[in-house]
């Protein structure tokens, strides 16, 4: 036990607290388990009149004092964003320093970048908490699962909108009354739009894809809809025909046509594991070709459990360090797969429209649907909204492009007033 590991954090909010804490509650079993003693060295921070976890003096506003320090074997990098983040994290590497980040910004656009320096510099980098903040997956589709063929990856990935979503559902309000209790909560940002907007799941559905189908996958690949458009009607709809409405990253693998990667909110029937998982709670669901169906559960963010994720990455390059084993499993994009596009995607579809109150106007829009052989599942008239009727139907499964151009057929008919919503539904047999 003689050999202490030196680490310089990189941000010392929220995450960096919490590996800290768990640091210093659990340094005599940490230690145990990986041989050697860890020990915070010094911390970036924006301040150094804050009250913080760690005593002044091993605080610094200067990246230099950890970057460019060569006592400090790990550098843990928890700012987020990407912005001086990738700057430093790349001089890290290069300075020779192991990485662990949670930064799934820059591991979405810029991943490549850190992987192929840390494979010339024989170091590695760590990125669990990236996804999912404590619930295990990058590991497991790593290391645990990688004799498997992935099929599919389903996941909640974004608790501000699960809870959105769960409140909406439970409680029957209305978007902008659920987005300001949550930012009055702190689960949403003054500014949500990386949430709702699904550009925070987009980021974590690339590097989840990308590991699973081997294959360099950034967010700019990814098809994203948020949960703006969702109203107190779509839920009460989905609830009558026996679906919950989730915002889901969703990722798989179309022979003919590339990879699917895809963030949008879904219809996903009661009976499914998903559909349980409420608040700010995260889900990940894993389909392999040996291994089944799998899920991982638990909480997506927060102080402890994303620093559990931190703190397993930091003793897995510590135990490296000790045996003098490094880089073994960076970088798995050893194929260049096309991404499928969007319109070539299929699923089956629910859409509520408005339209005229007028003897034959389904028999119209069936019409159209029927010309680009879209099937109906079922077919529900609702409430009058201001002299019109209000019908929801929801498909079999048709190709993307196909509910597209009937959609706009329908959309240009006299008699329809508005397609009020559309969203993708996961049959129970998927």
């Amino acid at each position: 036990m003689e050999k202490t590991i030196k680490i310089g954090i990189l941000g010392l909010g929220t995450v960096g607290t919490g590996v800290v804490k768990i640091l210093k509650k659990n340094q005599e079993d940490i230690a145990k388990k990986v041989g050697a003693k860890i020990e915070v060295t010094k911390a970036l921070v924006r301040s150094l009149d804050k009250e913080r976890v760690l005593p002044k003096e091993m605080l610094t506003t200067n990246a230099s004092d950890i970057l460019d320090d060569p006592e400090i074997d790990i550098v843990v990098e928890l700012m987020g964003g990407e912005n001086p983040s990738r700057d430093y994290m790349v001089r890290a590497l290069s300075n020779g320093k192991h990485l662990v980040t949670a930064n799934k910004d820059v591991i979405a656009k810029y991943g490549k970048e850190l992987f192929d320096i840390a494979e010339k510099n024989n170091l590695d980098v760590m990125f669990e908490a990236s996804v999912g903040g404590g619930i295990p997956i990058i590991h497991p589709l790593k290391d645990c699962l990688i004799g498997n063929k992935i099929e599919e990856i389903m996941g909640i990935i974004n608790g501000t909108t699960n809870y959105m979503l769960t409140k909406m559902t439970r409680e029957n309000v209305d978007y902008q009354t659920v987005l300001a209790e949550a930012q009055a909560k702190g689960y949403a940002e003054a500014d949500p739009t990386a949430d709702v907007g699904g550009l925070d799941a987009a980021r974590k559905i690339a590097i989840l894809a990308s590991i699973a189908y081997n294959s360099r996958i950034t967010v700019d690949d990814v098809y994203v809809e948020g949960i703006t458009k969702i109203s107190p009607e779509d839920i009460a709809n989905a609830r009558e025909l026996g679906y919950v409405i989730k915002l889901l990253g969703i990722a798989k693998e179309d022979p003919e046509n590339g990879v699917e990667v895809r963030v949008h909110p879904t219809f996903i029937p009661n009976s499914h594991p998903i559909a349980s998982v409420n608040d700010v709670f995260n889900a990940i669901f894993v389909t392999g070709d040996a291994v089944g169906n799998t899920m991982f559960y638990g909480r997506g963010a927060g102080e402890l459990p994303t620093a559990s994720a931190v703190i397993g990455d930091i003793m897995e390059v510590t135990r490296n360090i000790q045996h003098d084993v490094k880089a073994r499993v960076l970088c798995t994009c050893y194929e260049n797969k096309k991404i499928c596009p969007i319109e070539e995607s299929q699923s089956a579809f629910y859409v509520r429209l408005l339209v005229k109150d007028e003897p034959g106007v389904f028999a119209k829009i069936a019409g159209l649907l029927s010309e680009e052989n879209i099937s109906l599942n079922s077919v529900i008239q609702k409430r009058k909204v201001n002299n019109c009727a209000e019908i929801v139907f929801v498909t079999y499964t048709v190709k993307n492009a196909a509910i597209r151009e009937a959609l706009a057929k329908i959309e240009a008919l006299p008699v329809v007033t508005e397609i009020s919503n559309v969203i993708r539904v996961h049959e129970a047999n998927e």
